[in-house]
Parts: structure tokens; sequence; C-alpha cells
């Protein structure tokens, strides 16, 4: 019986995961992927091998690098890329998105569904729509291989929300009877400042640059390349951002608390969490450290957070250590071409007005949605899609 049609962008490590579990439970699901390359392997098959917890042949319905072919027909678009993504295809999907249709970003990271709202409503899409995200991606899981995808673990519980949050039952109970592992919390503010990414990728890979330089990254990401050390830096980093979320009425879960809940691992310290969880445990480091722990978790995760953080006077000097950090050795200014305040339309709102905004979906005497300026995002693709060569493959 097919529960639901799916369509799912992003053919990477999450997206040929979450494709393969889907049609393996009986959903009918079109996978789309910016370049065709990637595709050419499972168009080939037909669908997608998956191993791992979860084992068997995913068939797909539809396999293509045409989004509005993609889109057709479906119900839940499930959005798996990298962040830095988000932008591209919010412009893409415009004209083809209907009413009813409900969006699904896996993850958000931070401010994902506002920024898509914006970007959708800038370029005159007036579909009615549900944007949500989750504040993860709900699989460990890794291509292994031509149309073969790994998933070496799911959490346990994984939240997410709706913008406005009044619409959050809607998607949960799309959902609840293939990806029970969804669970709803407040709003979108709580999921993209409980963005646990952003602790646990940009600081490690720069910390770890000479040994991922030097072994092209032959090494266990979670276990060798934390160490007691650098797990204190990513503490003080997870404790900003804590700070940023309860000046906002918003109650965050400490990433110590997130890998408890999420992996049911133990430990008193977040180092001791980290070796101790066993679903991270065969999970390497970056080849290189032209990678999206840095493209997608600084500018779409720690920038935005030190944005709000600045707007409302709140001190962030960790994060702002590891943000300059990456922008020395990235030339890049990674708080240029990242998610502001104001490129979230959150610009002149207070602390209660952006609260009324991501529950209600609007605020009373303010302009919620300001028009956006598309040669801003032009600008912004351009930057992140044409200045690392290499990382094109990654936001695929």
């Amino acid at each position: 019986m097919i529960l639901e049609k799916f369509a799912v962008l992003g053919a990477g490590n999450g997206g040929q995961a979450m494709a393969a579990y889907l049609a393996l439970n009986g959903c009918k699901v079109n996978l789309y992927n910016r370049s065709r390359e990637r595709l050419e392997p499972i168009i080939k098959k037909g669908g997608i091998f998956l191993s791992g917890i979860y084992q068997g042949f995913g068939r797909l319905n539809k396999i293509t690098d045409n989004i509005e072919e993609a889109l057709s027909g479906t119900d839940i678009i499930m959005v798996v890329t990298p962040a830095v993504a988000h932008r591209y295809l919010a412009e893409k999907m415009s004209p083809y998105l209907r009413d009813g249709q409900k969006i699904i970003l896996n993850p958000g990271r931070t401010g994902g569904t506002l920024e898509f709202y914006n970007i959708l409503k800038s370029n005159n899409c007036n579909a009615d729509l549900i944007i949500s995200e989750t504040q993860t991606f709900l699989y460990a899981s890794r291509v292994v291989g031509p149309a073969r995808a790994k998933i070496f673990g799911v959490k346990n519980r994984v939240a997410i929300a709706a913008f406005p949050s009044n619409r959050t039952r809607e998607i949960i109970d799309k959902l609840y009877k293939i990806l029970p592992q969804f669970s709803p919390v407040e709003n979108v503010m709580k999921t993209s400042l409980d963005n646990i990414g952003s602790i646990f990728h940009p600081a490690p890979t720069l910390l770890n640059m000479a040994w991922i330089e030097s072994t092209d990254g032959n090494f266990s990401y979670y276990q060798q390349g934390i160490s007691p050390a650098i797990s204190k830096i990513m503490e003080k980093m997870d404790q900003e951002r804590m700070n940023v979320a309860e000046s906002l009425g918003i109650s965050p879960i400490s990433a110590l608390d997130w890998l408890r809940m999420s992996y049911g691992a133990r430990g008193k310290s977040l180092y001791e969490l980290l070796q101790n969880n066993k679903q991270y445990e065969g999970i390497g480091a970056p080849e290189e450290i032209k990678h999206r722990y840095i493209f997608e978790d600084v500018p779409m995760g720690l920038v935005p957070i030190s944005s709000l953080a600045n707007y409302f006077g709140i001190s962030t000097p960790t994060i702002d250590m590891i943000i300059e950090l990456a922008n020395l050795v990235y030339d890049t200014d990674f708080r240029k071409i990242g998610r502001t305040v104001k490129s979230l339309g959150l610009l002149g709102l207070n602390k209660k007005e952006i609260i009324d905004l991501v529950n209600k979906g609007n605020i009373s005497n303010v302009e919620v949605h300001p028009k956006l300026r598309r040669t801003l995002y032009k600008g912004l693709d351009n930057i992140i899609y044409g200045q690392f060569a290499e990382y094109q493959k990654e936001v695929e």
C-alpha cells in the first residue's frame, strides 16, 4: 500500500538513504538531483540498495534532474541537501509548487524555513504550502557505492516545527506512520537554535586541519577527532548558543542532553558522550578541509546564531572565534554569505514580535516579509557555487 507520494531533493549521503527508506516502506518516491551524473547509476538500477540498520532495494518512481518533473504529483517534499542549496532550490521550485504540498527541510540548520519562505514569496509563489524544518537529520548515513547507501544509525527522536507553528500538527499527521521519530516542538526558532550540527562540525574540522590534510581524513571523526580539549571548546560554543535561545524565551537542549536523547549515549561530559556513542563508530573525518562541515555549518549555522546574538546584545566570543578562523583559513567572509537577521526577515522586530511571527505567521503593524533583493541571492549563489568548485558535488 502506498502511504504518500514523496519528492526527495538531493542525492547525497542523506538523500539516497531517505529515498531508499521511503521506497522500501511502500511510498512512491521521486528523486531529484541538480547534477545528472550522480543520478546515472541510480537510473541504471531503477533505485537504491540500502544496507545497515535497514536493508533492501528501494525502487524509485522517478529519478530526474528536472525539478518540475520531480515535484509533479507529490504530496511531501523532503529537501535533503546541505543548507547552502536551500536558496537555489527555493528559486527553482517556486514556479512549480501547488496548494497543499508540504516542504520539509532535513534539516533547516539555523533559519532555514524563514529563508525558504521569504525566497518563495520574493519569487511570487503564492501556493498554500506548509514549510517546516527538522532540527537535525534523522540518519547517520553515507553513500557507499553506486546506487548504494548505508544507514549507520537512526536517532530516537528528531524535533520538527512548521512555519507558522500552528500548522506543525498537519506535518506530524502526515509523517507519523512512516517516520515516527519526528516529534513536534514549539516553533522554528526552537529547531533553528537547537542546531547541534553547528557545534559538532566546524570546530573539530578546523582544529584537525593538519590531521585531515596529512591523512586525507583517515581517522574516526568523532572518536579520534574530538579530544577532551576540543570538546571543551565545543561546550563553550554550546553554552553561547543556548544563551541566544534563552534570550528569546526558547528552552534549548544542550548538546549533552541531545546525545542522550537521540542516541541513548551515556557519559557526564561531551567528550565521554561522543566516545560512548556506538552509532558514530565508523564515521570517518572529511577527506579534505573543503567540506560541508565548514561551507554549510558556518554560514548557515554559526553566522545566524552570531547575528541574532549581536542583534540582541549577547556575547558569543567562542562562536565568533570559530567564524573568524574559518574566514582566515578559507579566505572568505562567511558573515557576508551567511544567513543574518536581515536576510531572514527579522530586522526591526523585537523578541516578542519574532516569536509572534514564527507562531502565527504574522504580527500586527509590521511588514513581516519584506521583498528580498534578488540580486543579493544571486550574488550569494555565485560565491557558494562558484568559488569552491570542488565543493559543488557536496551541495548537489
